[in-house]
């Protein structure tokens, strides 16, 4: 036979383009359309359809960026229609290829109930199957003119990602509006038609069952007239049904096809915005149940499905219906899918705390899956969180979009920190918006990497990103796909109906150990400082507010801010979704955020304030509050007292220009160019700063990568770097224990303090750039003299160690990393530690010198500030301060209690005498991260810490309060029913940890 596939392939194209898909709507009648254009911010529903539209024709430009118009769409189902399916057809002026990236709308009844949500992808609203002919529509729209920031162009600075300088042309031209009649044996003909080229497609070009499928799409092109599409579809349908019936082999692939609409939190439009993309997509998915019974759907983040029932209560009604019937789920158990590398060890736990709770007091459902599709990377330390919620699974896809290296496996066992093991999904369909065509599932089927062991894999399928979710479309395909000859086989399921058959099948998969780094997106450590400070600081902030009121309370009776402390944490849990800490979202929702931050500490220094003013009492006695988890000169953890400081600081000339600053402990040389050419640890006998090196040295780099502008910083950012050396002023500071540097360049300027405080075994630089520069990249080096082939970055309870060679390309692609409070190396017996109160991304590089020495300078530097222009073209334009510090001679121990130190300030109140700690520690290895009430409102007190240094530790836990029981707990501060108590002397209790390891006590108060 000779070779006509490439002709009967190309006839399938052009028939299913030109004929058979416009054939799914033969008939047609325009409808009338009026509109009223809301002023300012969206308005209520109500508010909405009362007002009074204006007449309005296809074709009219409509909608300023960020505005809300109110469409009015009316019309008569003619007569002749009776018998027959009709929808209506509301094109806002999609752009098909941007599902959840431009304008959108949400179809409401003249009563006010909702009916589905408009998208790119989404255009029909059914308005009877029959019809009896001679009905009245009427219908309203509440479409948003987001404007599109994302083009086909990506990553053109604009200025359209803020509705303060976005202006107000209209964005989108109205497009068709009509009735028209709905053909569903053509539709079903187009599905036949997709499903089979697809698939047809994905087989190797010498498979019989390729030609099988081919000569059968021959033979129903040939029953098609292409006059009368609708009149003959049934007839080529029937030529398709062999194929269509053939059955797939046993060994086919199996994907768990789950409903999904990934709808960032924030991104490309602000949080008003997501709010009402969740209402639409709840609204479409709920319709899409109600028409298809083998459906379902997952929707993650709590704060989504929370925003519903505040919002949209009309909706939130057909939401919990949907849940009852086990078909709309609850996925992931967070408060929303944060970013994972920058969120505090306190601020990861309450994701799963919040998000959990919330899903039980609703619904009565535990969530067993961690449902982070999108996030950049994932710290060490999460497995323990995870599983320390209740929770023992996690899907995520995002690691696909790594540049260098290919992840090893689809499933297998990930192991954090402390030796915990999550059992992990990484979907081989490698998107996160499947559509259920041939070439995902196909390629979900070649690239798993388990084949042989495992045989399941999971695809979440619907237009996400800015919503939208699954369509009837893609659950026709899947309907096809079950069992299918050539093909897959796809079951829509439940994410705890494919962790089962997967956990099952699949009793011992490999196992990753560490960190899972992604390889791209490395700059959203540092993009938007702002953000990233005011997250810091309110971690650090909720964390004193709950120390000093429960404290408060058990002593003094003051009432326990629960409802404050409670939205609090949610307002910052909120923030750190994976595109709003990373910085990568517009500009708008940065500006929005850091107002945010800014009452958000105002409100927590009141509760403080409140708190500490009660436990004072009245009197004279200065009194340092100490909130961090160490004592300090003197005052212990937790407890208020006077200080004690000794030894002095010395500050001298330094012979050839210069400062030294002496304290006892540290001799620190700053040169005549501001840096620090020298940091002795007099104890240790030990120079810290690398030889012919400075340290304190700010280094600015190019910063213009391939794509991804806020997102990415590129390794090639390296082949150029200066050295900013050039100094206005060098001067003794007032103090008498520090220095004043000044510097200019570019359109920028640094001031810099570097102190040395009596007493203390660090050098503190505080840094204030008024950033002016534009894709530049600034960070602070310190060239140390140590020889160390790893290193020790802070991650969630506990730390983490990288290599500091290159020796694999994964070791290569680790260029920029995260730390929390500091990173740390050391030789044998000395070490040294980078401390920071508000910086995340870091670079370490060493280098063997080439003189006589021969010895190795590992170098440290922090990323302080970035200038992408996209999406926010004015990134971290302005004022910043920064605070680090250089811990010489410092071992692990010393660097955890200096990372606490420099983010948790000390604070004086004037009162009658010290106040001793609720809750102490006897070991420094332990770490307190939570000391606060219950949430249950029980009265009981709640203490969360962890081992700190990497070892196993002995501690005695003392209550500052008489203690009833003691039960060890959850997260959410359940008990835990296989941890045995742990020996109780009175209020002294006795505690072993593993290294890393997390606990939770639970300390019921002895009624008075």
């Amino acid at each position: 036979m000779h070779d006509d596939r490439s002709l009967v392939e190309a006839r399938l194209k052009r028939v299913l383009d030109e004929r058979v898909r416009p054939a799914v709507y033969p008939e047609s009648v325009p409808l009338d359309v009026a509109v009223w254009h809301a002023p300012g911010e969206p308005v209520p529903v109500a508010e909405g359809l009362a007002a009074e539209p204006e007449p309005v024709r296809v074709g009219a430009r409509w909608g300023a960026p960020w505005g809300t118009s109110w469409f009015r769409v009316t019309g008569t189902v003619p007569e002749e229609w009776a018998g027959r399916t009709v929808e209506a057809l509301l094109d806002l002026g999609f752009d098909e290829n941007m599902p959840g990236f431009q304008c959108e709308g949400l179809v409401y009844r003249p009563d006010g109930s909702p009916v589905k949500g408009l998208n790119p992808r989404n255009q029909w609203v059914r308005v009877g199957a029959p019809v009896a002919g001679g009905e009245e529509v009427r219908l309203h729209i509440e479409a948003a003119s987001n404007p599109v920031i994302l083009d086909y162009h990506p990553f053109l600075p604009t200025r359209l990602g803020d509705k303060e300088t976005a202006g107000s042309e209209p964005q989108y031209t109205l497009a068709r509006m009509d009735l028209a009649v709905f053909d569903e044996t053509v539709w079903q003909l187009v599905i036949d038609l997709e499903v089979l080229g697809e698939l047809m497609a994905e087989l190797p070009v010498d498979s019989p069952r390729r030609y099988e499928i081919l000569r059968a799409v021959d033979r129903a092109l040939d029953a098609v007239d292409l006059q009368d599409v609708n009149g003959t579809a049934a007839r080529a349908r029937e030529q398709l049904a062999g194929v269509l019936s053939a059955p797939a082999v046993p060994s086919a692939h199996r994907i768990s096809a789950v409903g999904h609409a990934h709808i960032d939190s924030a991104w490309l439009w602000p949080l008003r915005e997501t709010v009402r993309k969740v209402a639409r997509t709840t609204s479409n998915m709920t319709a899409l149940l109600e028409d298809e019974p083998d459906f379902v759907f997952a929707m993650s983040q709590a704060q989504q499905w929370a925003w519903v029932k505040e919002h949209r209560p009309e909706v939130w009604a057909r939401v919990k219906k949907a849940v009852a019937d086990g078909r709309f789920v609850p996925a992931g158990g967070m408060w929303v899918e944060s970013d994972t590398n920058m969120p505090g060890s306190e601020a990861m736990a309450r994701q799963f705390v919040h998000g959990k709770r919330f899903f039980l007091d609703e619904f009565g459902i535990e969530n067993d899956e961690a449902w982070l599709p999108d996030t950049f990377g994932f710290a060490a330390g999460l497995p323990q969180i995870i599983r320390a919620a209740g929770a023992t699974r996690l899907l995520t896809q995002k690691i696909s979009w790594s540049q260098t290296n290919t992840f090893p496996h689809h499933t297998f066992q990930w192991e954090g920190i402390d030796g915990t093991r999550i059992f992990t999904h990484f979907p081989p369909v490698d998107t996160y918006n499947c559509s259920m065509k041939g070439s995902e599932i196909a390629h979900a089927a070649r690239n798993f990497k388990d084949k042989g062991v495992a045989r399941h894999s999971l695809a979440p399928t619907g237009w996400g990103d800015g919503g939208g979710g699954t369509t009837r479309e893609m659950v026709a395909k899947a309907a096809r796909l079950r069992d299918l000859e050539g093909s897959a086989r796809v079951v829509w399921e439940t994410p705890r109906a494919f962790f089962d058959k997967a956990e099952a099948e699949y009793p011992e998969p490999p196992v990753w150990v560490g960190e899972l780094y992604l390889e791209l997106h490395r700059a959203t450590l540092t993009s938007q400082a702002g953000t990233k400070q005011g997250n810091r600081r309110s971690e650090h902030l909720l964390r004193e507010a709950e120390l000093w009121a429960a404290t408060a309370a058990v002593r003094t009776g003051l009432p326990y801010p629960y409802e404050e402390l409670d939205r609090i944490w949610k307002t910052v849990l909120l923030h750190q979704f994976h595109d709003i800490l990373p910085g990568s979202s517009i500009a708008w929702v940065h500006r929005e955020a850091r107002a945010t931050y800014r009452r958000i500490a105002r409100e927590l220094n009141g509760i403080i304030e409140a708190a500490q003013r009660a436990l004072a009492g009245e009197g004279g006695t200065p009194l340092v509050f100490n909130a961090a988890p160490h004592a300090r000169a003197g005052v212990p953890a937790g407890a208020a007292a006077t200080p004690t400081t000794e030894g002095r600081t010395r500050l001298a000339s330094r012979e050839g220009g210069g400062h030294v600053l002496d304290n006892g402990l540290l001799r620190i040389e700053i040169d005549g160019r501001g840096l620090v050419v020298s940091a002795y640890d007099i104890e240790g006998d030990r120079e810290t700063v690398a030889p012919g090196r400075a340290a304190n040295l700010l280094q600015l780099h190019p910063d213009f990568p391939n794509m991804w502008d806020a997102w990415d910083v590129d390794e090639f950012y390296r082949n150029t770097v200066t050295d900013l050396t050039d100094a206005e002023s060098v001067a003794p500071g007032e103090d008498g224990a520090s220095v004043r540097i000044i510097r200019s360049f570019g359109s920028s300027r640094v001031t810099q303090v570097v102190s040395l405080a009596a007493g203390e075994r660090r050098l503190v630089l505080d840094t204030e750039v008024d950033w002016h520069e534009t894709e530049k990249f600034l960070k602070l080096a310190f060239p140390l003299d140590v020889h160390a082939e790893r290193y020790a970055s802070e991650t969630q309870f506990g730390h983490f160690h990288r290599p500091t060679h290159t020796n694999t390309s994964w070791e290569a692609a680790r260029f920029e990393a995260c730390n929390h409070r500091f990173v740390h190396l050391e030789e044998p017996g000395w070490g040294v530690a980078v401390v920071t109160d508000s910086t995340y991304g870091h670079d370490v590089t060493r280098t063997v010198r080439g003189d006589g020495d021969r010895g190795t300078t590992t170098t440290v530097r922090v990323s302080l500030l970035r200038a992408p222009r996209f999406p926010d073209p004015e990134t971290d334009q302005g004022l910043h301060r920064f605070r680090h510090a250089l811990v010489p001679g410092a071992d692990i121990a010393d660097a955890v209690r200096e990372g606490w130190r420099i983010n948790v300030p000390e604070r004086v109140v004037t009162g009658a005498g010290e106040i001793v700690p609720l809750v102490s520690v006897d070991e420094d290895a332990v770490v307190v991260t939570a000391v606060k009430l219950a949430d249950d409102g029980s009265g009981d007190v709640v203490v969360r810490f962890h081992e700190a240094h990497g070892g196993r530790a002995r501690a005695t836990l003392t209550a500052g309060f008489e203690v009833a029981g003691v039960t060890v707990t959850d997260l959410l501060e359940r008990p835990l029913p296989e941890a045995a108590a742990p020996r109780r002397d009175g209020d002294r209790i006795a505690v072993r940890l593993r290294p890393f390891e997390l606990m939770t006590l639970r300390l019921r108060r002895r009624p008075r």
